[in-house]
């Protein structure tokens, strides 16, 4: 399939990750700060334009029982519009404790805090990604 971009939400930062779907790895790329939509989407078209995605991928929140929130709606939307700007297939994957994990990957390896929070919706979104790989590995 290719190339495949993957999204962590948040109202003031958006964490990137990109992957291929032949090696099934996902890695970290960058983090959009910022809440004002346009220029989160002129950044996420030049990260199209380099990366080439044949597919986006958005992390949707949910409480630890599965049930949906107010960021809920809101990733659904940002889902919907990366679909409707880019016209690239979206898919969502439930990202529930993906930032607990990027925090304990980025702590063990050394980060500090003021690190840890640069990083770390990117590592989110690296997390995301992954479990889109991993669970499109385990279906195939």
């Amino acid at each position: 399939m290719g190339t495949v971009l993957g999204f962590d939400f948040g109202t003031a930062r958006i964490g990137v990750a990109v992957g291929e779907t032949e090696l099934g790895m996902a890695q970290p790329i960058e983090v959009i700060e910022g809440e004002a939509n346009e220029p989160r989407f002129a950044a996420i078209a030049k990260l199209i334009k380099e990366w080439q995605p044949q597919a986006l991928v958005v992390g949707l929140p949910v409480h630890t029982d599965g049930a949906e929130h107010d960021m809920t709606a809101r990733a659904r939307r940002f889902a919907n519009q990366l679909n409707g700007r880019f016209r690239l297939p979206v898919e969502l994957v439930d990202e529930r404790l993906t930032s607990l994990e990027a925090e304990s990957m980025l702590r063990e390896a050394g980060h500090g805090w003021q690190k840890r929070k640069r990083h770390l919706d990117a590592v989110a979104a690296q997390r995301i990604l992954q479990t889109w790989f991993d669970t499109r590995h385990a279906s195939a």
